[in-house]
């Protein structure tokens, strides 16, 4: 593929991140105010939610390692794995918050500073890396590697630490 045809092809993908982004922000956003009535405890999922992210940070710590020595092949099917973890983490999250009640963190002292200051950091940088993490993956998809790498600078410790934080912040919740 020539540079054109990598640009005008990135350009469509891009197009597609974007609004796949503003629908994953609009539900994300509005599934509070949603509440599906069911018989089914889906209080399972909270757990379930942290090991996934977990797993996705492993994940995407394995894919930076072996691009660092220089493995492609394994970066690249090690990316594929933790888009395919963050897309089941996803769907399970809003089935999650549509059908279960809030948990409120109920610990005192100086520890809700510290959960909640990792908590309103997890929930901005999860809002806003989402489209970054696309394209940058659009970039590496049309073999636009130096711009690839270029953004996954950045891209990769915002979504490392939004994976390290969110499995925090579920433990930080036990016993509320």
């Amino acid at each position: 593929m020539n540079q054109d045809e990598a640009t005008k092809k990135e350009k469509q993908l891009n197009k597609i991140a974007w609004a796949l982004s503003i629908v994953v922000l609009l539900i994300v956003g509005g599934m509070r105010r949603f509440k599906i009535e069911t018989s089914i405890d889906f209080s399972f999922l909270a757990p379930f939610h942290a090991t996934v992210n977990a797993l996705t940070f492993f994940v995407l710590l394995f894919a930076l390692y072996q691009i660092k020595n220089r493995n492609i092949e394994l970066h690249k099917k090690s990316i594929y794995v933790a888009m395919v973890l963050s897309f089941i983490f996803l769907l399970s999250y809003v089935l999650y918050h549509i059908t279960t009640p809030e948990v409120k963190y109920c610990h005192e002292g100086n520890i809700r500073y510290v959960y909640f200051t990792l908590l309103i950091t997890h929930i901005i940088l999860a809002g806003v890396i989402l489209p970054f993490i696309l394209f940058t993956f659009n970039r590496a998809y049309t073999e636009q590697f130096s711009r690839h790498k270029k953004m996954a600078r950045y891209v990769m410790p915002v979504w490392i630490y939004v994976c390290a934080t969110g499995p925090i912040c579920y433990l930080m919740l036990v016993g509320c």
